[in-house]
């Protein structure tokens, strides 16, 4: 693998775990210095002290990314230490399983103050810092919950959807400053959260067998299309979600034999 982020500045929230530690691992491959900020303080001194151990340039914050003065903190402190930041991967986030009726008004501020209010935190303090600069790229982390809505995720689902119209609208405000944003749209990536679906022993065959490709998307997959996002590849890319389910949300492929459904003959 090529080194096409070497000495690139790039913050990663929710770094220390899951899909943000995928895409760390993925751009310290390629070069990269990283500012991991994750609000689970032993993930994140392991996470540090892995990659560190295999020579990369890497430093973390505890942060809640719903307090806006930790988050210019751990801003400060990057500028601080590189002078820079390139790229920011907006991947903390919360996930709630609960029917529409039975969601509390704490539960769905719960679910509202991470997902989109603690992104709209990151984005605009690290965005304040590229504007200065001249350049900078951004990628949101959202869901297919955006657009391929399941049941008992009314509030996930509404911050996902939120995600992606604020991505779109910040990407008109940003581009006057040489920013550019970007959201990508995970299916079901095998990680700790999703343990639940791809570890159960009957509900995880019977949900693998709706993904056309016929395999979990890994943290990998979507550390790979963050790479093309923040990279000089995508230079004229803005304001765009990639999905990344292996086609699951395409539609539905039809298992049936030629000529069992009424009125479709082979002779047709």
């Amino acid at each position: 693998m090529t080194e096409r982020e070497a000495g690139r500045v790039v913050m990663i929230a929710g770094g220390a775990q899951g899909i943000g530690y995928g895409v760390a691992r993925r751009f310290a491959s390629e070069g990269a210095r990283l500012m991991l900020l994750d609000i689970d303080h032993q993930a994140l001194q392991k996470a540090v002290a892995e990659l560190s151990g295999e020579g990369v340039e890497v430093a973390g914050h505890r942060v809640d990314i719903t307090d806006r003065p930790a988050v210019h903190a751990a801003v400060a402190d990057t500028l601080d230490r590189w002078a820079r930041i390139d790229a920011l991967i907006a991947s903390a986030g919360v996930v709630e399983i609960r029917p529409l009726l039975d969601i509390t008004d704490a539960s769905w501020r719960r679910i509202i103050d991470v997902n989109l209010t603690g992104t709209f935190i990151l984005v605009q303090e690290a965005a304040r810092a590229m504007a200065r600069a001249g350049t900078g790229a951004i990628v949101v982390i959202a869901s297919t919950n955006a657009f391929f809505v399941e049941a008992e995720t009314a509030h996930y689902s509404a911050t996902k959807g939120g995600l992606i119209a604020f991505v779109r609208a910040a990407a008109l405000d940003l581009a006057p400053h040489g920013i550019r944003i970007n959201a990508i749209n995970p299916g079901q990536i095998r990680t700790r959260l999703s343990a639940v679906l791809t570890e159960d022993p009957a509900a995880g065959p019977a949900y693998l067998k709706r993904i056309p490709l016929g395999r979990w998307g890994e943290p990998s997959d979507i550390a790979a299309a963050a790479s093309f996002l923040i990279s000089d590849d995508a230079s004229y890319l803005t304001g765009e979600a990639m999905t990344v389910d292996g086609g699951v949300t395409l539609g539905v492929a039809l298992q049936v034999e030629q000529g069992e459904l009424p009125g479709l003959s082979s002779d047709r």
